[in-house]
């Protein structure tokens, strides 16, 4: 067929000029051309659904307006691509939320100068056996994906922009395969990538994706995906995740503005990271959990955290490994958790930490060898019993402390050097063991190596130079082992260099260790033992400034704010050298469920911690299937373990009650109980213990065991929230979220909470919450609905927006 010319007028009369005559419609003009037929559409708006199922060219006229073709029916596809046919320059319109604006079912068709403005299931679906060339296409589709490649599909996109999507904005699955090259996907609804499912992958290569509601990139169910010198930036949850057996690399990748985690991955999932950066994420740059998940990072460099997370965090037996990468002006660098879990750091520089560069606890394994650590709180902390790993040929300057070792935990350090920290260069406590072979301790402003009671540490071949306070400072009880240490200290503290005897099978007094000091009023008095590093930066101000700030609770905010005064006060009478009055610190919550209680827990264990009272704060929460076991004497051990997690912050115990059921009979509920009071006794400082649920049984609770009405004199009381309150919570998440409230929806809403039942069921501050979520998903589906939409319309919630009362 020679090219012609197809007309369709909007009166519905259509004209295909060409010798054989003329044709009722563009779809009749089509059916009746030739592979290799060049058909040029005459500017217009066709109400037809095309389907190409030759190898033809379908075009918009060439020098005319973009968007002057429009192809647009009343529901159904409007174009659909079953041949290596080209089409250009059109401008595609759906209706049909069921079925695609574009579909390619078959062929290596190409497709390039389109712009699709649809509300539709998909922007552009390929399926099949199609394998299309896809270049300069733009998707405009806020009603489902932007860009969905199905069923062992393939094709290249080039240059094509996702403007908008209602879910993903390209979703692969069904073992396709697409490249995506120099493609900008933004404005989606969910995932900017999504790729599941075992046999589907996808290359991306010079892409950028952002500003998504979900996820930038998402792999997961054993898909594959790699992604070269692309950025993902400014999305509403994490930057990358990795789920079930999921494989994902990237290279020369930039991934920055991220609330979240920046990169997330767990069940198995492997992730191959390199010459990529991950920038100002609001959780952890890289979150690493499960067993048999890895990442490998090679000349990465992570920074600029926006939150108080650690940069890399490691945990449930996941592995990581970290080769020739930065980590660098953040909270903390590395946290490794758990038995099973590792981390690997090889030649890689770690900086301007605020608290801990790397820490190592619950049983977890760290490797750092040829590292170069500076400006920390603390270098290296290996927390407790079966942690530990090795730090070799490692640098730690201007820390607080360089390694601290603590509660059983059992390193290897060698040739590591600690210069210039301001109390000690390797802190070993609470039973903490460790091995230290050829360490070096450099100007310290407290001790080289201070070892307490009870640690059963080895010290090899170590040496100290210009410490303030001493080369080496033991407890006088079960102290290390020491074999050719030295010491070489100068100054007003040391009168010289002294020779530390070696020692092989005994510890080794204090007294051989270290030289009497010089008597001189410059002296400086005893150093505490460091501060742990990672504690609360907030002040009590501060944290109770949050606690104000939530709505209602009134008078538990008085109860606390009571605690608070009582306890500073105690702290500053002592500091003066009198009494301070004791304070039990341990709480009853009573009160209905949403009411704020485990939230009121975590401020109050922050604020213990910035007074000094607790070690770190931290909030641990058990239920009653966290304590009691199915046999004589795993409740304990259960009971025990919790109360260790909790050590140094808050154990909150939600629902108490249950521990004592009204029909016990041979429950092991009790086991608990007598197994927390002997602990809350023996360890009274230790941990603060919290006890929560409904008032009637937390009095029966109260009674079952006499030390436990004891332990806990003050019981706080949460009430119920009015309507008025559950209305102020309703106003923060529609702010949070960038929500308005019309006018007339506060007094609806007011009316709405007042109608609600308020038996055991109800949820408080979670109905406020759900009710916000409901509202949202109204307004959606009532926005979803409208040709086009303002600003006005996308933020308000109105009257209309709230559930049905049930």
């Amino acid at each position: 067929m020679a090219q012609g010319t197809v007309q369709v007028t909007h009166t519905g009369t259509s004209r295909w000029r060409r010798r054989t005559g003329e044709y009722a419609s563009l779809a009749a003009a089509l059916e009746a051309a030739g592979d290799g037929d060049v058909l040029t559409v005459a500017p217009g708006t066709y109400r037809e659904n095309l389907v190409l199922s030759r190898a033809v060219t379908l075009r918009g006229p060439e020098g005319s307006a973009a968007g002057s073709v429009r192809i647009a029916p009343a529901d159904g596809v409007p174009l659909t691509v079953r041949a290596s046919a080209t089409v250009l320059d059109l401008h595609i319109e759906g209706q049909d939320s069921a079925a695609p604006a574009l579909l390619v079912e078959d062929g290596t068709a190409e497709l390039a100068d389109l712009r699709i403005v649809t509300r539709s299931a998909a922007g552009i679906e390929v399926r099949g056996a199609s394998r299309p060339t896809v270049r300069r296409c733009t998707v405009d589709n806020p009603a489902g994906v932007g860009i969905a490649v199905l069923d062992g599909a393939g094709g290249v996109f080039e240059e094509c922009e996702v403007v908008s999507a209602g879910q993903s904005g390209v979703s692969v699955r069904g073992g396709a395969h697409p490249r995506l090259e120099r493609c900008r996907v933004h404005h989606a609804s969910g995932a900017g990538l999504s790729v599941t499912g075992e046999g589907s992958g996808l290359e991306a290569l010079g892409c950028e994706i952002y500003e998504v509601k979900g996820t930038g990139v998402q792999v997961t169910s054993r898909a594959a995906a790699h992604l070269t010198d692309s950025t993902v930036h400014r999305t509403s949850s994490d930057g990358v995740t990795l789920d079930t057996d999921a494989v994902l690399t990237l290279s020369d990748c930039d991934i920055h503005d991220i609330p979240e985690n920046a990169v997330d991955l767990r069940s198995r999932s492997v992730l191959t990271l390199t010459r990529s950066t991950v920038r100002r994420f609001g959780r952890n740059g890289l979150s690493v959990w499960d067993p048999g998940t890895r990442v490998d990072a090679n000349q990465c460099e992570i920074h600029d955290s926006t939150g108080d997370y650690p940069a890399v965090w490691v945990s449930d037996g996941a592995t990581a490994v970290l080769d020739a990468c930065r980590i660098h002006d953040v909270p903390d660098a590395l946290f490794v958790l758990d038995r099973g879990s590792r981390a690997d750091v090889v030649d890689s520089d770690l900086s301007q930490v605020r608290n801990t560069a790397v820490s190592v606890s619950d049983g977890a394994t760290a490797q750092l060898d040829d590292c170069r650590i500076r400006e920390v709180s603390t270098g290296a902390w290996f927390r407790d019993h079966g942690s530990g790993g090795t730090l070799a040929n490692c640098t730690v300057d201007g820390a607080q402390t360089g390694v601290i070792v603590t509660k059983g935990a059992d390193p290897l350090i060698e040739r590591c050097t600690v210069s210039g920290p301001a109390e000690a260069g390797f802190y070993v406590s609470a039973e903490g063991r460790g091995t230290f072979r050829g360490c070096r301790v450099t100007g310290s402003g407290g001790y080289g190596f201070h070892v307490m009671d009870g640690c059963r540490t080895t010290l090899s071949r170590c040496r100290t130079e210009r410490c303030a306070r001493g080369g080496y400072e033991f407890g006088e009880d079960d102290g290390p082992l020491v074999e050719e240490c030295t010491s070489d200290e100068s100054g007003t503290l040391r009168p010289g260099p002294e020779r530390v005897p070696a020692v092989q099978t005994a510890p080794v007094s204090p007294g051989l260790l270290t030289a009497v000091p010089v008597q001189s009023p410059a002296a400086p008095a005893p150093a505490a033992a460091p501060a742990p590093a990672g504690e609360p930066a907030r002040s009590p101000d501060a944290v109770l400034g949050e606690l104000d700030a939530l709505v209602g609770l009134d008078s538990v905010k008085r109860e606390v704010r009571t605690l608070t005064n009582m306890i500073e006060v105690g702290r500053r009478r002592q500091e003066a050298g009198l009494k301070a009055a004791s304070v039990r610190r341990h709480l009853v919550f009573t009160g209905s469920p949403g009411t704020g209680k485990t939230t009121v827990a975590r401020l109050y264990g922050e604020i213990l911690a910035s007074l000094g009272v607790l070690e770190r704060g931290h909030l641990v929460e058990v239920s009653r299937v966290d304590l009691v076991g199915e046999h004589i004497g795993s409740t304990a051990i259960r009971t025990q373990e919790a109360f260790e997690r909790a050590r140094g912050g808050v154990l909150f115990i939600d629902e108490a009650y249950a521990l004592s059921p009204e029909d016990s009979g041979r429950d092991f509920g009790k086991e608990a109980i007598d197994t927390l009071v002997k602990l809350m006794e023996d360890h009274r400082d230790a941990v603060v213990v919290i006890v929560a649920g409904y008032t009637a049984e937390m009095d029966r609770f109260l009674t079952v065991n006499p030390g436990v009405a004891s332990r806990f004199s003050r019981t706080i009381t949460f009430r119920d929230y009015e309507a008025e309150e559950l209305l102020r919570i309703v106003g923060q998440q529609a702010e949070e979220h960038e929500y308005r409230l019309s006018e007339g929806t506060a007094e609806a809403l007011l009316k709405y909470f007042a109608a609600l039942p308020k038996g055991p069921a109800f949820g408080n501050g979670r109905t406020a919450r759900q009710t916000f979520e409901s509202m949202v998903e109204r307004h959606a589906v009532r926005v979803s609905a409208l040709p086009e939409t303002s600003t006005d319309d996308l933020t308000l919630l109105y009257a209309e927006d709230l559930p049905e009362l049930s």
